[in-house]
């Protein structure tokens, strides 16, 4: 995974970071996004205090992180097939999470859910995983 243009043939959805929105105060719009490998996102923070950071175990093998600068829109595109969690890196604690999955059948998702969080992320993560098919 790499910050980086989005190619002609793949998709990108955009992803807001709100102070409130769908699902209450400090969330990413939407906070639950399905790509195919090569997929981008395009991160529009609503606020200049929000960027979105990879966590920590909760992405596959080999896959790269990123943080985005607080604040910036960025592109960040998924080439490696799995689970991704990722936060706002000032709003964690409060609960600033979202889940990415990208293609079918995410080898990683066992360890993904394994991953300590603090009580409001955890509560949150667990919705979206419920989301999973």
């Amino acid at each position: 995974m790499a910050v980086a243009a989005v190619g002609a043939t793949a998709a990108e959805i955009t992803v807001k970071t709100l102070n409130s929105g769908p699902g209450g105060a400090m969330v990413f719009d939407p906070s639950f996004v399905k790509l195919a490998p090569g997929d981008s996102i395009k991160l529009v923070p609503q606020d200049k205090g929000h960027n979105v950071e990879l966590i920590k175990g909760m992405a596959p093998e080999g896959a790269e992180t990123f943080k985005t600068v607080l604040g910036k829109e960025e592109s960040v595109r998924f080439d490696k097939p799995g689970i991704y969690g990722v936060k706002c890196s000032p709003h964690y604690l409060m609960g600033m999470v979202g889940l990415v999955i990208v293609g079918d059948k995410p080898d990683n998702l066992e360890a993904a859910k394994t991953v300590d969080h603090n009580k409001l992320a955890k509560k949150r993560f667990d919705a979206l995983f419920a989301q999973l098919p």
